[in-house]
This record gives C-alpha cells, sequence and structure tokens, in this order.
C-alpha cells in the first residue's frame, strides 16, 4: 500500500529540506520514492542539486522527483479532451483553446495537483510520496477538495438533475460519455450516473485521506512563540479537512515538557539541520514514519450516547460556528468548512447542545 506523507509548516521551519532528507532516508531503506513539489521555483532543484522536471527524474536509486506545474497538468487533460471532442463530434469547437487559458479559474492548480497526486497513488509504482506544498493553507485546502466537493454533490444534486443547462449541454456531452462510458443518452440518466459516479470518486478520496496508513501530515515548527501558535492552527484545520496528524518535528531546537504539552498528545521530535549539501545529520534525527501509530480521529460518532466528537486542537470556542441542515451537521473553524453528514440514528434529531472541552466540540442530539 502507497503512503502520502506531507508536512505543515512555516517558511522558516524549513520545510522542503526535510521532505527531502525524509525522501532521501526512506528510499535508502528500499522503499521506492516519489517526491512531488508544487513551490515553481528552483528550491527542489537546487536543493536536490538535480534539475527536476514536470515528469519524474531520478535523483538517486529509489528516488524520483517531480514538480507539479499546474500549466503542464492542464495542458495535458485538456488535451485529452480535445481529442475526444475532435472524435466524436462533427463540428470542434475547442480546437483553437488552449489549457493554459483555464489556469485562472480559481481552485483549478489545487485540483489538477490532487488529480496527479491521485494517478500517481493508484498507479502503485511507489511505496511513499512526498507532497513538498507551497504552502501549509493551500496543502490544506488541497486535501479538502474532496469533502467540499462531495457536500456540493450531496445538497445540490437534484438541482442538476433538473436542470435546464444540463438539458441544453445533453446534445454536446452524450455522444461522448455514450461511446466512452456506456452511459444512456437520456439527460436525466446522465446526470443520475454522473453525479453518483463523481461522489463515489470523493468518497473513496475522503476515505484515503482519513486512513493513517495511506495519507499522514506532520507538524513542522521551531521553538518560537508564534511560530509555535501558527503550527496548532495548521493542527486544527488539519483536522477539519481529515487528515491526520501524527506527529511534530521541530527543527533547531530542543524538545521541552511546555512543547509537548502544546501537541499532546502528538509524539515532538527534535531534528537537526543541514550542514551545506550533507543531509546524514537531518535524516538521523528523523522518526520512523512506517510505524504504526494512531493519532486522534477526526472525528467520532457515539450513537448510543448521541454525540459528535470533533478534535480541533488550535482553536477556542470563540473561533467554532456550528450550524445544522437536514441531515447534516457544517463545523466552521478558521477558514475550513467541515460537512458531516450524520449517522442514520441521528439524522432528522435538532442538536440539543454543543460544549468545548479540551480540544473537543462535543454535540449532543
Amino acid at each position: 500500500m502507497t503512503l502520502i506523507l506531507t508536512f505543515l509548516g512555516r517558511g522558516d521551519s524549513h520545510q522542503s529540506s526535510i521532505s527531502i532528507a525524509t525522501a532521501k532516508k526512506m528510499s535508502s531503506l528500499g522503499s521506492q520514492v516519489l517526491l512531488a513539489g508544487q513551490n515553481p521555483g528552483p528550491t527542489l532543484s537546487t536543493l536536490l542539486e538535480t534539475p527536476v522536471n514536470t515528469v519524474p527524474t531520478k535523483v538517486e536509486d529509489n528516488l524520483m522527483a517531480v514538480k507539479l506545474s499546474s500549466t503542464f497538468l492542464l495542458e495535458k487533460e485538456w488535451e485529452k479532451v480535445k481529442e475526444l471532442e475532435l472524435q466524436y463530434l462533427r463540428s470542434p469547437t475547442l480546437k483553437n483553446v488552449y489549457g493554459q487559458e483555464l489556469g485562472v479559474l480559481p481552485g483549478m492548480e489545487q485540483i489538477l495537483s490532487l488529480n496527479a497526486l491521485r494517478e500517481y497513488y493508484q498507479g502503485g509504482e511507489y511505496d511513499v510520496i512526498i507532497y513538498d506544498g507551497d504552502s501549509p493553507l493551500n496543502t490544506l485546502g488541497m486535501f479538502g477538495i474532496p469533502e467540499l466537493l462531495s457536500w456540493y454533490l450531496r445538497r445540490f444534486g437534484r438541482v442538476l438533475k433538473e436542470s435546464d443547462v444540463v438539458k441544453t449541454l445533453s446534445p454536446f456531452i452524450q455522444p461522448i460519455t455514450s461511446a466512452i462510458l456506456n452511459i444512456p443518452r437520456t439527460a436525466d440518466d446522465l446526470s443520475q450516473k454522473s453525479t453518483s459516479s463523481a461522489n463515489n470518486l470523493l468518497k473513496e478520496g475522503a476515505k484515503t485521506l482519513a486512513n493513517p496508513s495511506c495519507m499522514a501530515a506532520y507538524l513542522v515548527t521551531t521553538n518560537d512563540e508564534l511560530a509555535i501558535a501558527e503550527t496548532k492552527y495548521y493542527w486544527g484545520c488539519a483536522q477539519q479537512v481529515g487528515l491526520m496528524v501524527k506527529g511534530v518535528l521541530v527543527n533547531q531546537g530542543q524538545v521541552s515538557d511546555s512543547l509537548n504539552q502544546e501537541f499532546s498528545p502528538l509524539s515532538v521530535t527534535a531534528v537537526s539541520p543541514t550542514t551545506g549539501t550533507d543531509w546524514q545529520l537531518l535524516q538521523d534525527t528523523l522518526p520512523n514514519f512506517l510505524v504504526n501509530s494512531m493519532p486522534p480521529q477526526p472525528i467520532t460518532v457515539d450513537v448510543f450516547s448521541r454525540e459528535v466528537r470533533l478534535f480541533l486542537p488550535g482553536f477556542d470556542k470563540n473561533q467554532v460556528k456550528l450550524t445544522q441542515y437536514g441531515p447534516e451537521i457544517t463545523i466552521e473553524a478558521g477558514n475550513q468548512r467541515r460537512n458531516i453528514d450524520l449517522p442514520v440514528p441521528l439524522r432528522g434529531k435538532l442538536v440539543k447542545g454543543a460544549k468545548f472541552q479540551n480540544h473537543y466540540l462535543i454535540i449532543s442530539f
């Protein structure tokens, strides 16, 4: 099973160095590793002393690196769309539209990067994929896409089915979908099957995200007070999107009792800085990322006690907003929104109370 690892830390935490050292350490132990960098600049190539391109490039034995470029990814997928249009429609209209022109759409870069990671994950070629994002909030936003889109499909599925837009566009898209996906040619069936297929894909993505054997994040901080506060905020945001945080790395610092308390019950490890291009010292101080551990679950549901508990470190009660809509409750904290589809025994029951205790939001029905 492939493991996706990512690190969440502010700029002065040297997150990219830790990503590289982790990739080198795990590849030296025999794992097939892909290091995927989001930063468009030369950082990854400079630190690796190897040109990193938009296709996986060999760095050393068992270690490949790739730069996730939205322009490249968009153009590649867009060309597939134009090929299908040319094959199945008499009058292609997209032949003069270029993929990079769509890069201005909000969220496009995150969606493309997430899809690229999904393809590498499903390809089965790598034991470990290390994602080095350009910023913690962008990384969290990217991994929150499956839950967000799933919510939109659940909420607006009926609207899509009855939409005049779907009915208007169906003559355009039906020849392609009928030939490729063997989907019936009616607009109603098309919208139903497309929505169901997309929702299943998003559910699988959310399930993978919540499995610490498949996906895990580590917080990266320094001993600076502001850095610690920001890192705890990232921790809370990660819980909101369902991303399991398994530990904390303290760069260029000591692990004190107070630091352990700040991030309890996570394990906190001090790591050493690199010296030039010598990565060994940093590698030696990194923890075992393959060890089995069960960090706090982002959400637990106790049907018998009629309680839903959400672990939200880094937030206080004044930063958390709770709303209820039909069978779902929505939790807003920081800049993240988590939508919880309640199990059958709790559906239709109104929220009776909510309290914030020891970093847990406890909702009673």
